[in-house]
C-alpha cells in the first residue's frame, strides 16, 4: 500500500450483547481488552447482524397489496368518475 494515503486500521473487538467477533477497523476506543496477547479496542454495538431483526426473522413483513387494494377501494371511484 502507498503510505500517507490510507487510514490506519487498527485491530477492534466488537461487541452486540453476548457476541463478539474481531475485525480491524479505523475506529479506536478508550476501552481495550486483550486477545491472544494482542490488545483490540472495544466498540460496542446496540445493533448487529446477530440483533436486526431483518436477520434474525422477527420482522413483520408489510403487507402492500393490501395497501394498494385499500387505496384502490378508497379512491378508485374517483379516477372512474374523472374518465
Amino acid at each position: 500500500m502507498k503510505q500517507g494515503v490510507h487510514p490506519n486500521v487498527y485491530p477492534v473487538l466488537y461487541v452486540d450483547g453476548s457476541h463478539e467477533w474481531t475485525g480491524l477497523s479505523t475506529t479506536k476506543t478508550g476501552e481495550t481488552r486483550n486477545i491472544d496477547g494482542v490488545d483490540h479496542y472495544v466498540v460496542n454495538l446496540e445493533i448487529s447482524a446477530f440483533s436486526h431483526p431483518f436477520y434474525t426473522g422477527t420482522k413483520k413483513l408489510v403487507d402492500t397489496a393490501g395497501r394498494v387494494e385499500k387505496f384502490m377501494r378508497r379512491y378508485g371511484n374517483q379516477m372512474a368518475n374523472k374518465k
